[in-house]
């Protein structure tokens, strides 16, 4: 049996009792009860009544759903980890089965004791909510990008009453239509309630799309990194993140009022800057979230680097290696590629008109949309007086009683005008199709190993430049005017050497240059692990060296232990 000060020390590192004191800790220690699982048994199954909450001190469970007769995976806990509380919490049965991956050791606590410690300690319980509703709200979303074996910890949109604030303005202008329909009563007149049904109508798309922007954004922490999904619908899709490995610190800032309702702002600093989580509900619970697996992340290495040293030498002495292959590695061996199609609309919306697209590794960003228009304005403004142009004469064409597009009354003639103004609009439409390619062929890219500057002319040159990410000195970040503020472009300068390259006229410069510098990072980190590798080797060499004279290094210390000069 575990000591509880063991225990006591084992849930000091979980985020649910961050904010006990030890005395409160021991106390739950105590009421533990201990519980092994081998390999394949179930804990519980689906849709049996929840009684105990869990607690993994060692080991591995998998959480699958069955639906439609058939498994899925939802997540693979570790130590550390707890599961049981949702259903617990509801009064209700299990919504999937638990079964241990592993020989597995667990704490678990009866459900009775269990309500009696949160209604006794009220931190612990916003804690465990903050976690509830992650786990809800990650089971109705599905984001494509996450890994094999990742699994979704922390997940929240900005606290509601953004949402609320957001709304003022939609609600404070639906004085406008009221105030026109009063008028339409007074008077009757036909304008006042065109105007009410069109003004109401704006206003509720400003405030149906002001809540669809509250929505669309998500703070998320998993067990490999933090992320910060951005989007404006139509317009904007980003998603910043930073590895955990990268964590500097962890901060959190909250006002007066953010006090009162429990939001705040959690800072995630990192090597490359930093990545905010805005307005979030229970910021320091949050908080202790990403502390607790930034923790996990640094022992992890720990570990590792251990490992590969004792496996290092185990092999150069001839002994036997055991081979681990970690969760991540397993579950990237049993992929399978998933393949998506795409309607003819979307590949238009996405690809061609995209300006920050990711695929196989490979961020590629595109000039932002006002440059599209400032190279393509002239074509597109006579194209479009043609097409009025040939509107005008459509029209005129059918009230003139004495002319019309086919004439047959003194032959076959056809209008001189209807005719030339198509002939017009052909090399047009051919100018803007060339102002797009041109725009569309600029591109610049970060791969996992370098960044590329491409710039092709439709119909002629291409020129190609790249440079190592590791060979980056520095980077600035920058808008330029009116117009670059407000519509959020500008440029990233980037300084290669002597060599400088420019990612000119990209939308949010700062975000790019986030991107770069989080590839940056990650291409320095796997230098820095084949110099540790490297240096791993050197010191397993001196340690065999040493492994194998030592019995001839201590015959030679006895024989001048006993002679009489070394005394």
């Amino acid at each position: 049996m575990i000591s509880i000060e063991a225990r006591a020390a084992f849930l000091r590192r979980i985020h649910l009792f961050h904010d006990l004191s030890d005395e409160n800790v021991a106390e739950i220690a105590g009421i533990l009860e201990e519980e092994t699982v081998v390999e394949g048994e179930t804990i519980f199954q689906q849709g049996s009544p929840a009684d105990r909450f869990y607690i993994i001190a060692r080991g591995r469970v998998k959480i699958t759903q069955v639906l439609s007769k058939e498994e899925r995976e939802v997540a693979q806990l570790v130590s550390g980890d707890y599961f049981g509380e949702r259903a617990l919490l509801a009064h209700g049965a299990h919504t999937a089965p638990a079964v241990a991956v592993e020989r597995t050791y667990l704490y678990s606590i009866a459900a009775e004791p269990f309500f009696a410690l949160l209604k006794k300690f009220p931190r612990l319980r916003a804690a465990l909510d903050v976690a509830v509703v992650s786990r809800k709200l990650a089971s109705k979303i599905h984001f494509q990008w996450l890994r094999p074996g990742e699994v979704v910890y922390f997940l929240a949109r900005k606290h509601p009453i953004m949402l609320i604030r957001a709304l003022i303005g939609p609600a404070i202008a639906l004085l406008l239509p009221a105030f026109l329909l009063f008028y339409y009563f007074l008077t009757l007149a036909f304008f006042a309630i065109f105007a009410t049904a069109i003004s109401l109508l704006l206003i509720i798309g400003w405030g149906v799309w002001n809540w669809i922007d509250w929505g669309n954004d998500y703070y998320i922490l998993t067990n490999q990194r933090v992320v910060w999904l951005e989007k404006v619908i139509g317009l904007y899709d980003s998603r910043q993140e930073a590895p955990l490995t990268t964590i500097l610190s962890v901060g959190t800032d909250t006002d007066q009022l953010g006090r009162m309702l429990d939001y705040g702002e959690v800072s995630v600093r990192t090597f490359t800057g930093k990545i905010p989580f805005s307005h979030v509900p229970r910021p320091f619970e949050a908080a202790h979230l990403v502390e607790e697996q930034w923790g996990r992340t640094r022992h992890a290495a720990s570990q590792t680097q251990k490992e590969a040293m004792r496996n290092i030498l185990r092999q150069k002495m001839g002994l036997t290696v055991e081979t681990k292959i970690n969760e991540q590695e397993k579950a990237d061996l049993q992929a399978t590629p998933t393949f998506y199609r795409r309607s003819v609309l979307r590949i238009i919306g996405r690809d061609w008109f995209n300006l920050r697209t990711e695929d196989s590794g490979t961020i590629t960003y595109r000039k932002h949309w006002f440059v599209l228009w400032r190279q393509s304005w002239e074509p597109t403004v006579l194209i479009l007086l043609v097409v009025f142009g040939m509107f005008a004469r459509m029209y005129t064409l059918a009230r003139s009683p004495t002319e019309a597009f086919i004439d047959t009354s003194n032959g076959f003639k056809i209008d001189t005008i209807m005719l030339a103004l198509p002939v017009l609009l052909l090399p047009l439409i051919l100018w803007w199709i060339y102002q797009f390619a041109d725009w569309r062929n600029d591109i610049y890219q970060v791969t996992p190993d370098q960044i590329v500057d491409i710039d092709k002319k439709p119909l002629g040159t291409e020129q190609r430049r790249a440079a190592p990410l590791e060979n980056i000195l520095s980077m600035e970040a920058e808008r330029l005017g009116l117009l670059g503020y407000l519509l959020n472009y500008g440029t990233v300068y980037i300084m290669v050497g002597s060599v400088h390259f420019d990612f000119t006229d990209v939308r949010d410069p700062a975000a790019v240059q986030a991107d770069v510098d989080r590839r940056r990072e990650a291409r320095q980190e796997r230098k820095r692990e084949a110099e540790a590798a490297v240096e791993r080797e050197r010191m397993s060499d001196w340690l065999l060296a040493y492994y194998e004279n030592e019995p001839e290094i201590r015959q030679q210390r006895a024989a001048q232990g006993d002679h009489p000069e070394a005394r």
